[in-house]
């Protein structure tokens, strides 16, 4: 005879579910004490459930199974949602546990009773309470595949009373469905789309996550095409390495030769990506769109020839039906600008730009103090970072470096809140992708407001040897936020951050702590960083004006900044 407890337990860790992350209390505790006494499971505490939920969403995104995370009664599942959301928007499979008021006090207004099932509606694709244990097993089985099959959150709410009761003996273990078959474009449309596309002088691919797994033919495409290719961000695994047709990002972190791409196209294709900001994309061309969700076609630019199904099914159809182009004027046209542009962008990574005769003009307009620049921090990093090193982001302008200056060679992994766009979460996601491989190296781009929210959870790297390797690009600002001020003329405001010394924080705790304040200090402060055994802060001071400039800056935006300046400039003097 087994509780429901341990029989949730035994279901996941059959699964294969290594971890579950969450805050310990009162309604959970005999789930808790079931995973105490499951060997296959570590229990991770945290100190706050928002870490766990991201933690469990990185997990997800980098393994495409099923995770695990714990919130108790009210604020402790309250605590979970910003992670669930991040779960959700990103389609990773997540199932959080929750607990609720014994089943008698429900609907009272019992101390910290919350409408779970009415709280997580928006975010779950499945969310129930079990109330009897005639419910189980059926109701594990329908949360752990609703999370699995829509590649969403599940909620499974158990009230103080019920995770302790004993089930019937012979009470069948749930288990989960994870095959999932592949759908294939309807062949009247390829063949459509292969008319089209032969029948254009210039493509320009738009590639996203949804062909991660398609490389060989979306390189295919290209070559066949002379098509240069935009990634989105989440493409930047699996597609950037050795690509001879990747121009590089769009949208606030993008660069030139994207919207030259975008711009000198008569067809733009876009593959497995849902990529949503539409004021970058242009306009008056032919769209295809290729995307295994038939609900993401259309809905950020008008499409002409949708192709509903899955990116790498869908192109090995395409490809016998598209002859070869011969002329590559676009896509060398776009590679020429792409290299130029990083050509450029390679002054910034030199300690010593500061010092030199443009590099010191530059510096008296927007970096008087001589801090590091963030760009030569994320080179550094790329440069000493291991091959298969998991990186992680925090929403902001580290992710703006990391975009472009790490490569995803070899067999690097990236995580971040690509969709969501929160705060915070790069430190928490680290963690979760810690656990999943203690030998593995995993890097957080931190952003100084990121790492302050939810800096308790600074203590679970070291509480459960988490060789995590955390970099604060420390610039005293909510940096992106600055940014879209002054683009539109505003002087920042609130944006200054009055931030202790952080690697003496990490110290404090029990992790090694590094601070850099001089260019020329980097370098050795990254290398030492990553070779350190154990969990790392590296605080860096880094410029608070460097600024990225967009794909293609506007007039209006560069008087923003001038009028911003100015402002800025006049209330510093008052």
């Amino acid at each position: 005879m087994s509780t429901v407890a341990e029989l949730l337990i035994e279901s996941i860790a059959d699964y294969g579910v290594a971890s579950v992350w969450g805050v310990v209390g009162d309604a959970l505790n005999p789930v808790t004490d079931a995973i105490r006494r499951e060997e296959r499971i570590e229990w991770v505490g945290v100190r706050h459930e928002e870490a766990g939920a991201f933690a469990a969403s990185a997990q997800a995104q980098l393994t495409g199974r099923l995770s695990v995370c714990m919130g108790t009664v009210g604020p402790g599942a309250i605590h979970l949602l910003n992670g669930l959301y991040d779960a959700k928007k990103s389609h990773a499979p997540v199932l959080a546990i929750c607990g609720q008021v014994p089943r008698e006090e429900i609907g009272s207004e019992f101390f910290q009773e919350v409408d779970n099932d009415r709280i997580f509606a928006d975010v779950a694709v499945f969310s129930r309470t079990v109330s009897s244990i005639d419910q189980l097993p059926l109701l594990i089985e329908q949360a752990g595949n609703a999370a699995i099959q829509e590649s969403g959150v599940a909620v499974l709410t158990l009230p103080g009373d019920v995770g302790g009761l004993d089930l019937p003996k012979g009470t069948p273990v749930p288990r989960f469905v994870e095959t999932r078959p592949s759908s294939m474009p309807a062949p009247d449309a390829v063949q459509q789309a292969a008319s089209l596309l032969n029948q254009a002088d210039k493509v320009t691919l738009l590639v996203g996550q949804g062909a991660r797994e398609a490389r060989v033919e979306v390189l295919q495409l290209a070559e066949r095409l002379a098509a240069p290719m935009v990634l989105t961000l989440k493409a930047k695994e699996g597609l950037e390495d050795a690509n001879d047709y990747e121009v590089g990002q769009s949208g606030l972190i993008g660069n030139h030769a994207t919207a030259k791409a975008f711009e000198g196209c008569d067809v733009l294709f876009l593959v497995g990506t849902d990529f949503p900001y539409r004021d970058f994309l242009p306009t008056g061309k032919k769209v295809i769109q290729l995307d295994v969700r038939g609900a993401h076609i259309g809905r950020r630019t008008p499409v002409d020839l949708p192709l509903v199904g899955d990116a790498g099914l869908g192109l090995q159809a395409l490809l016998p039906l598209i002859e070869q182009k011969t002329d590559r004027d676009h896509l060398d046209s776009a590679r020429k600008s792409y290299r130029h542009w990083q050509e450029r962008q390679q002054q910034f990574v030199d300690p010593a730009y500061d010092r030199k005769p443009k590099g010191l003009l530059r510096r008296k307009v927007d970096n008087p103090e001589s801090r590091v620049r963030p760009e030569l921090l994320a080179a550094a990093i790329d440069r000493h970072a291991a091959s298969d090193a998991v990186f992680t982001t925090d929403t902001g302008m580290a992710t703006v470096w990391l975009s472009r200056f790490v490569r995803m060679t070899g067999t690097r992994r990236l995580v971040g809140s690509f969709n969501l766009g929160s705060m915070a979460n790069a430190m928490p996601m680290a963690l979760g992708a810690s656990v999943l491989d203690r030998r593995r190296q995993v890097i957080a781009f931190c952003g100084d407001g990121g790492i302050s929210m939810l800096l308790g959870d600074l203590i679970t790297a070291v509480s459960h040897d988490l060789p995590v390797k955390l970099v604060v690009f420390d610039n005293g600002r909510l940096g992106m936020v600055k940014l879209e001020m002054e683009q539109v003329g505003l002087p920042e405001f609130g944006t200054v951050l009055h931030n202790p010394d952080f690697a003496k924080v990490a110290e404090a705790i029990g992790m090694r702590g590094l601070r850099v304040e001089r260019p020329d200090d980097v370098d050795a402060a990254v290398k030492e960083a990553l070779a350190t055994d154990g969990p790392v802060l590296l605080d860096v001071l880094t410029n608070p004006d460097e600024i990225a400039v967009p794909p293609t800056p506007t007039l209006e935006q560069g008087w923003g900044f001038a009028i911003a300046k100015t402002k800025e400039f006049v209330d510093s003097a008052e």
